[in-house]
């Protein structure tokens, strides 16, 4: 898990065992955060793909998935719209599997983060409450299916830069939860993809919300938005650092089909 340029220890744990933060140290190097995949059965979203492609051509340091990678719709604490036909939650395990596996050989020398999100919560909150006696029986836990990830709440980097999947909600939660946490924030939940600077006599600190990695039109997000128009945009985000300080944050923006946006680039996964 560690190299010269990235080295991580455990803050705390929560009631769910997972740490509450992992404190990370990096010198040089990038790390891709992409949030929000809700993967379901078939082909890699766009961004998913992209996420790949990225993985093997900038060779990060570390890869971050900032919450709900999975999407579990059928041990919701929401019913069932209609009769929507929903993925059993082992189908969405296997192909969560599958595509991160991906991941784990694109970026095989990176250091592989996992931050809890609301929709992988749903897991283990529905075994904890109806077979609560089945605590810590082997394949209960989402670490037990995603071995090669490192789990907590949030990461802490270089005590400067906050990666969470959701710290405060709303239009404006990636401006209000860098001002709450007073460091840089990269933050998910929202779907929308925004990048924020704030600068005070304190200096400048970003507001990231790095988007969602599942297509805008996902089949997930097609009752319960009932049609209405949503302010998603698929892709994830780069950060780099020299000698330990974060250079502006960067966005990878899916644009048409099976193409991102980055640097002026237009770019075919």
């Amino acid at each position: 898990m560690k190299n010269d340029d990235i080295s991580h220890v455990p803050s705390g744990y929560s009631a769910t065992q997972y740490p509450a933060q992992l404190d990370v140290k990096i010198d040089n190097g990038v790390i891709l955060v992409g949030s929000d995949a809700h993967v379901w059965p078939g082909k890699p979203s766009t961004a998913m793909r992209a996420f790949i492609l990225f993985c093997r051509e900038y060779k990060p340091k570390a890869v971050v998935m900032n919450g709900d990678v999975l999407d579990f719709p059928r041990i919701s604490r929401h019913p069932r719209i209609g009769w929507a036909n929903c993925p059993l939650p082992h189908e969405e395990i296997e192909t969560a599997q599958d595509q991160l596996h991906q991941i784990e050989q694109a970026a095989s020398k990176a250091s592989k983060f996992w931050t809890m999100g609301n929709h992988d919560l749903r897991f283990e909150g529905v075994l904890s409450n109806l077979t609560k006696d089945y605590y810590k029986i082997k394949g209960t836990q989402l670490v037990d299916h995603f071995p090669n990830w490192h789990f907590s709440w949030s990461l802490n980097l270089n005590n400067t830069v906050r990666i969470q999947h959701r710290i405060k909600g709303g239009l404006h939660a990636p401006i209000n939860s860098t001002l709450w946490a007073g460091r840089t924030t990269v933050t998910g939940h929202l779907h929308s993809q925004a990048l924020y600077s704030i600068t005070d006599l304190n200096g400048t600190r970003w507001g990231v919300d790095s988007g969602c990695m599942a297509d805008v039109d996902h089949a997930a997000f097609a009752d319960y938005s009932e049609n209405k128009p949503k302010n998603h945009r698929s892709g994830f985000c780069m950060l780099t650092f020299v000698k330990g300080e974060l250079l502006p944050p960067e966005l990878i923006t899916v644009w048409g089909d099976s193409q991102v946006v980055f640097r002026g680039q237009v770019i075919r996964v």
